[in-house]
Formats: structure tokens, sequence, C-alpha cells
């Protein structure tokens, strides 16, 4: 018996984001500073543009990290073979970058973590099963539950919780579900 390396996308994302998550113990707060939370800061330095994507690597503690990797690594796989692992990478960049690019632009807290991409995996889940001219009910189901969670979410909690990100990265799922990458 051995062990697969079954999903190379999601298990890359999940040993990055684990390793950044030890530099940030080990450095004590700074990697995540400098490289995996996205803030507002100077247009001219070129981590500003790297932040705006690498936010989606960085997480607080290992809670928070354990709490985005297990819908990852749970739902993630599925995605990655339904979609392609290229196609998938191109969604959950272009995820981090409107999500990175949103906080940047309309909030002055700092953002970091996975769970906008979680969001993501999570709508695109509901729809796998996708036929032409049908929307899914899980979908719609999933919409609901989630989505306008969130949206309450965000006008009623005050929280660290970036409940924006969460309803940014369900309805780019949404979005990839009708018009893939």
């Amino acid at each position: 018996m051995s062990i697969k390396y079954n999903s190379i996308l999601i298990l890359t994302y999940f040993f990055i984001s684990f390793l950044a998550l030890l530099l940030n113990y080990i450095s004590r707060g700074k990697t995540n500073d400098l490289f995996f939370s996205s803030y507002r800061s100077s247009l001219i330095n070129p981590l500003t543009y790297v932040r705006l994507v690498t936010h989606s690597i960085g997480h607080n503690d290992w809670n928070h990290f354990v709490n985005n990797f297990l819908y990852i690594l749970l739902i993630g796989p599925m995605i990655e073979e339904k979609y392609g692992t290229i196609n998938l990478l191109k969604m959950m960049l272009l995820t981090s970058l409107i999500i990175g690019i949103f906080n940047f632009i309309f909030s002055k807290k700092g953002i970091l973590g996975a769970s906008g991409i979680v969001y993501m995996l999570i709508t695109l889940s509901s729809a796998v099963n996708l036929e032409s001219g049908k929307i899914p009910l899980t979908l719609i189901l999933v919409c609901l539950f989630y989505v306008i969670n969130e949206i309450v979410n965000v006008i009623l909690k005050k929280d660290n919780v970036s409940h924006i990100s969460h309803f940014i990265g369900a309805l780019c799922g949404i979005i990839f579900v009708f018009y893939p990458v």
C-alpha cells in the first residue's frame, strides 16, 4: 500500500499554506504582515501587488488554518478533477485577486486566509453535475444558506472575519459554474 498525491493543486496549496503558517509562528507574525496579508499600502511597493493574491495563503493560527483546509481538502479534489488543475488554479488566483483588490479599495482592514477560496469551492461543488439549461437545486440551496448568511454577517456582525471575502468567493464560484475559466 502506498500514499498517492491525488490532488496536485489542492495538496500543494495545503503544504504551501502550512509552511506559511509555520513561518508565521517562527517570525511572530512578521511573514504574514510582509507576504501573506493584504492591506492598504503604498502602490510603489511591489509587495502590495503580490499580497493581493498571497493573502489566501496566510492564516492567523492553527484553528484558522484547520477550519479553512478541512473544507478545501474535502471539496477541492473533486473540483480539481472536474475542472482540471490549471483551470482551478486560474479560478483560485482570480478569486484571491478580486478579493484582494476589493479589500484594498473598500476596506481599511487587512485580510488573510483561504475562506474566499473555500466559499468559491463550495458553490462550485454544488453544481458539479450541471446539465445544460438546468440550474441545480443544490446550487440554489447553497446560495441561500451561505451567500445570504454572509450578506447578513456583513451587515450585522462586527468581528475580525472578512465576511465580504466569503461573499465574493461564493459569487466567483457561482460565476465560474456558468463561465469556467
